[in-house]
């Protein structure tokens, strides 16, 4: 489903010079639930960006089920990107100024699915039903309590019908109940979906669950 290949970013600094990425490779397989782990500042984040094509590496290569992102054209990146991933971040990304509804559908207004704009509705109210919102439907996104904005959140994600769902700290935010629910929801939409999970966290306890974990330390990737 994903391959990664022998991965390297640096960040230029005004005083100093920092690689962040120094050959990091990893797969995940149709389904398979992955977790990355490391100290804080290790790169874990520039690392799902750059899985995701939001952040182009110096050197490697990124494939999505056989297709290269970064050997791609911006435009084919883009739509690749549109088409098979579904990202969640710690701090929910909801425009402020559009309804829960709107929220969701925002990935499906790229044209991805050749659907209408009624059909965009339907699929997104539909997934609010599935991650327990559908009374949410018409709300602004500050009427919404973190655990509800973040559901508000996966249920975008997974509007495109992607194969692969990215994953950055999803529960950082959320206190430990709330978190464990939001978890379990992730956990049990990407079994019932056969998705793909990467996901980037601190807590021994979710790393658990995934199928496979690995630890970014010095700019490389290894089992842990």
């Amino acid at each position: 489903m994903l391959e990664a290949t022998d991965l390297h970013k640096t960040y230029i600094l005004p005083h100093k010079r920092v690689e962040v990425l120094k050959g990091a490779s990893m797969h995940v397989d149709k389904g398979e639930r992955v977790a990355i782990v490391g100290r804080s500042g290790a790169g874990k984040s520039t690392l799902l960006h750059v899985l995701g094509g939001l952040d182009r590496p110096e050197a490697g290569e990124v494939s999505l089920g056989g297709q290269p992102l970064y050997a791609a054209s911006q435009r084919v990146r883009t739509a690749l990107r549109a088409a098979k991933i579904g990202f969640v971040f710690q701090s929910y990304h909801l425009l402020p100024e559009m309804d829960v509804t709107e929220n969701v559908m925002l990935p499906a207004m790229t044209g991805v699915l050749k659907i209408t704009r009624a059909q965009m509705r339907e699929r997104a109210l539909a997934l609010l039903e599935q991650v327990g919102l559908a009374d949410r439907a018409t709300h602004m996104p500050l009427e919404l309590s973190g655990g509800e904005q973040q559901r508000v959140a996966l249920a975008r994600a997974l509007i495109n019908e992607p194969a692969l769902i990215l994953a950055d700290e999803p529960t950082g935010n959320l206190d430990r109940m709330t978190g464990s629910q939001i978890m379990e929801l992730l956990f049990g939409l990407s079994c019932t979906r056969d998705l793909a999970l990467v996901m980037v966290t601190h807590s021994p306890e979710t790393a658990a669950l995934c199928d496979r974990v690995l630890e970014l330390h010095d700019g490389l990737l290894a089992s842990r």
